[in-house]
C-alpha cells in the first residue's frame, strides 16, 4: 500500500524516532543491504590480516553488490559519514554508528552461529566502509 507520511508531523522533529524508522525499515527489507550471498565474503575479507589486501577485497565486494544494493549502500554510507562529521554535538563517532548499523546491513541467512562474535565482525566491515568511504566509492 503507497503510505503518504507527513514529513511536517511533529513526530518526525525527534532524530531517534526518524532513525528508528530508517534502521526498521532495512531490518525488514526481504534481504538485507549486504545479500545473504556475501555475508560470509565480507566477513572473511575484514579478518584479512594485511590492511592494502582487506581494503581491496571489501573494495571489490561492495563493487560486486547488485546495482540496487550497491548504489542504496552509497547514498546510505555518505548520510552516515556526514552524520559522523558532527560526532562532536551528536556523540555519533564510527563505532557508535557501525554497532547501530551493523547488525541490520549485514546479518547471516540464518540466525545460527556464534551471534556475538560475527557481531564484532558485522561492526567491523560497517566501520571500514565508512573509515573509507571515498575509496570505495570513488566519485
Amino acid at each position: 500500500p503507497d503510505e503518504q507520511l507527513d514529513l511536517d508531523d511533529g513526530r518526525w522533529e525527534d532524530i531517534h524516532v526518524v532513525t528508528g524508522a530508517l534502521k526498521l525499515f532495512l531490518r525488514e527489507l526481504p534481504e538485507p543491504l549486504v545479500p545473504f550471498s556475501h555475508f560470509d565474503k565480507f566477513i572473511a575479507a575484514i579478518k584479512i590480516q594485511d590492511q592494502a589486501m582487506r581494503g581491496r577485497c571489501i573494495r571489490d565486494l561492495v563493487l560486486s553488490l547488485p546495482p540496487a544494493h550497491h548504489d542504496t549502500m552509497k547514498v546510505l554510507f555518505r548520510h552516515l559519514c556526514r552524520v559522523i562529521e558532527h560526532k562532536e554535538e551528536n556523540r555519533m563517532s564510527v563505532q557508535s554508528v557501525a554497532i547501530v548499523f551493523g547488525p541490520t546491513l549485514l546479518r547471516p541467512a540464518s540466525e545460527e552461529g556464534n551471534m556475538a562474535m560475527h557481531m564484532v565482525f558485522q561492526n567491523q566491515v560497517v566501520e571500514h566502509i565508512l573509515n573509507h568511504y571515498s575509496y570505495i566509492f570513488p566519485d
